[in-house]
């Protein structure tokens, strides 16, 4: 049984074919920004011509995609209609009222009024009570006036959200309904269905946002799907899905807001299993790209999950891995601001034209640039080889831009090149880890991603970190992360109650209406029920809190009080204090998994007997006046057992890891390499 994992990065799509009693093959190719589907079909096509892959062979297909961020980065949305209650269409206008920027000279919107700007919100006569009574009838009529306008104004897809339309969706159904016999080809998303809780804007923000990027995700995975209809892969596509749990394509283009952040949190889910495959249950995961990094932290083999991301600036109620997300990458630019600062990022050269060093155009220096004027990397054995870089480029572009202007040898501006960016990567992790509690010293740190490796020990040494735990295949981590995580699927719904006065009887009867909509995408994947693991949530706060915090639970007599601890230890690890004040139910959450994998790579790791040395490079650390002779190592050919000290450089077709001095490396039994220092 073949099975192959495909990430789309936006330097590199990474791809991974897993086959019993084989080695793990890995593969980059450039992303084709563009159209990404067609990088994914090429990659098909090398897998056939140089490892002889027979479509037919291919027993599973997963996917994590960056085309719902993309289109919310890139505003690719097409235009996107909003129905709401009479009175209240400028809801997505008004929003909280809670502005990030106080003191600009010219303060811009900061709620997302681009999804559908004035002219594309209608008012629909209809009034659905807090309780859930009618208080004003549909009126249908209003429904098909406002649907017509909205077409004839442009709108492929119609966000649909009533007041308290998670008490009651009758209306929003109905209004559906009407839309449909009319306008079958529009994309619609109701609000009863994405997002049925309560708070008004986060319910609108969140349905238009599905609305908006509904259109891109169903063009594009159509095309991805009828692509591997014709390269002959029999098995169909899956989808990486924000929390970190895969879907049918089918059953994730139905709700594609839950595809934020998509191939962030396959990373997540390889460096956890990583972590427990090594005996490592506290780890803070940094995936560096070319264009960004994805910092995660995993607390006792479990990844942190948030009731809501930020995508873009904007906040979307989408539970989500705790994934945090900075512009700094491989290939983000170096640039000198107005006052002569030096600056890195956001803006990346991506794949095209990519770093100078790749010799495609590029004539900004870039951090992959000052990898290779530090001497980290070997221009021969850049992506395994398949990229042969120009080292004369790289210098030549930070001799340029950098270090003739602020008066430096090249080797300095590119030292604080990597400077610069580490710093903004080490903020990055203070962020998902002190911010929330954790002390980043009592957990190992573990790279991933094409560059992980080269800034390890760096972002280590200045957080006090002292282990980092260097998967077998860091660089395509995220693709093999894919193929190990489990099918997942959610529903939630509002669940407004007391804990001192919790009802079980109406607990249940919630929670049995959640398992019966998970049950159904369960049957959707078919997933045999005596397989699935259940798991309830709950969403929890203190009476007249504005906000909450997600508690797991167990139905049972103890639930209230499993609750209320729950939600103060939470609150005092996120907020540093708690009390014994009344506490509420908000939300419940029924989780539905199954299948997955605790495994990585099922081959075993090499038992070659030699110690790997290719060679030994001169190559420049920070806190070293002159350049330092470091030893070279195949990575793969490195036996369990075998230990060195640093500097050293670990290359494989992948990545590259860097050694700083007073780190001393072991590989560990399945190949995982571990570095560590007193």
């Amino acid at each position: 049984m073949i099975e192959i994992g495909v990430d789309i990065g936006g330097t590199f799509t990474d791809v991974v074919c897993r086959e019993p009693g084989k080695p793990l093959r890995v593969m980059k190719v450039a992303t084709t920004r563009q159209d990404p589907s067609r990088a994914v079909l090429a990659a098909i096509e090398r897998l056939r011509e140089e490892w002889s892959v027979k479509a037919s062979d291919v027993a599973r297909f997963v996917h994590g995609t960056t085309v719902a961020t993309n289109a919310v980065l890139e505003r690719k949305g097409p235009k996107t209609g909003l129905l709401t209650t009479a009175g209240f269409k400028d809801i997505l206008e008004i929003g909280r009222q809670m502005r990030q920027t106080m003191y600009a000279a010219v303060l811009e919107p900061e709620e997302p009024v681009f999804l559908a700007p004035g002219a594309l919100r209608k008012e629909v006569v209809e009034r659905i009570g807090p309780e859930g009574q009618v208080v004003i009838a549909l009126d249908e009529d209003s429904v098909r006036k406002a649907a017509a306008e909205l077409v004839q104004a442009g709108a492929q897809g119609i966000a649909i959200c009533f007041l308290f339309s998670f008490a009651n969706p009758a209306h929003e159904q109905r209004a559906a309904q009407i839309i449909r016999e009319t306008y079958p080809e529009l994309a619609l998303s109701l609000s009863c269905e994405v997002d049925p809780a309560f708070r008004e804007y986060e319910r609108t923000v969140v349905t238009t946002f599905d609305a908006y990027i509904k259109p891109v995700i169903g063009s594009y995975l159509a095309n991805l799907e009828n692509g591997l209809v014709e390269a002959g892969i029999p098995c169909p596509l899956q989808i990486m899905q924000s929390r970190g749990g895969i879907a049918a394509s089918t059953i994730a283009r139905q709700r594609p807001v839950r595809l934020f952040l998509s191939g962030p949190a396959a990373g997540v889910v390889g460096a956890q299993i990583v972590g427990q495959a090594s005996g490592i249950s506290d780890l803070i995961s940094v995936d560096i790209g070319g264009t960004s990094s994805d910092i995660a932290l995993i607390r006792d083999a479990k990844p942190l999950i948030r009731p809501e991301g930020l995508v873009s600036g904007y906040n979307i109620r989408v539970p989500m891995v705790d994934v945090n997300a900075i512009g700094s990458g491989g290939g983000s630019i170096a640039w000198l601001d107005p006052v002569g600062g030096l600056r890195v990022g956001p803006h990346s050269a991506g794949s095209e034209p990519g770093p100078a060093c790749y010799g495609r155009g590029g004539e900004e220096p870039t951090v992959t640039d000052a990898s290779v004027v530090l001497g980290y990397l070997d221009p021969d054995y850049f992506a395994g080889g398949t990229l042969k870089l120009q080292p004369e480029l790289a210098f030549e572009a930070v001799k340029r831009k950098i270090a003739e202007p602020l008066g430096m040898s090249v080797e300095e501006a590119a030292l604080g090149i990597h400077r610069v960016v580490n710093a903004q990567m080490t903020e990055g992790i203070r962020l998902v880890s002190i911010r929330q509690g954790y002390d980043p010293r009592q957990f190992a740190l573990l790279p991933l991603g094409g560059a992980g490796g080269i800034h390890a020990s760096a972002l280590a040494g200045e957080l006090g970190i002292t282990q980092i735990l260097v998967p077998r295949h860091p660089g395509v981590l995220s693709a093999t992360g894919l193929l190990s995580a489990m099918i997942e699927h959610e529903a939630s719904a509002a669940f407004q109650q007391d804990l001192a006065k919790l009802s079980l009887p109406a607990l249940r009867e919630t929670l049995a209406e959640l398992d019966r909509r998970c049950s159904e995408l369960m049957a959707l994947e078919k997933v045999a029920s005596d397989s699935v693991e259940t798991r309830y949530f709950a969403d929890v706060c203190y009476i007249g809190q504005s906000h909450y915090l997600e508690v797991p639970f167990t139905v049972g007599d103890d639930t209230a009080r499993q609750l209320h601890e729950g939600f103060k230890a939470a609150h005092h690890r996120v907020f540093g204090h708690s009390t014994d004040a009344p506490t509420c139910i908000v939300n419940l959450r029924a989780i539905h998994r199954a299948g997955g994998s605790k495994i990585i790579d099922k081959a075993d790791a090499p038992n070659t007997g030699g110690d790997g040395l290719k060679g030994h490079r001169r190559v420049i650390f920070a806190g070293h006046p002159e350049t330092v002779d470091a030893a070279i190592y195949d990575r793969a050919q490195l036996a369990p057992g075998t230990t060195f000290d640093g500097p050293a450089i670990l290359e494989q077709a992948d990545t590259t890891t860097l050694v700083e001095p007073g780190w001393h490396v072991t590989v560990l039994d399945g190949g995982n390499i571990l570095l560590g220092r007193d």
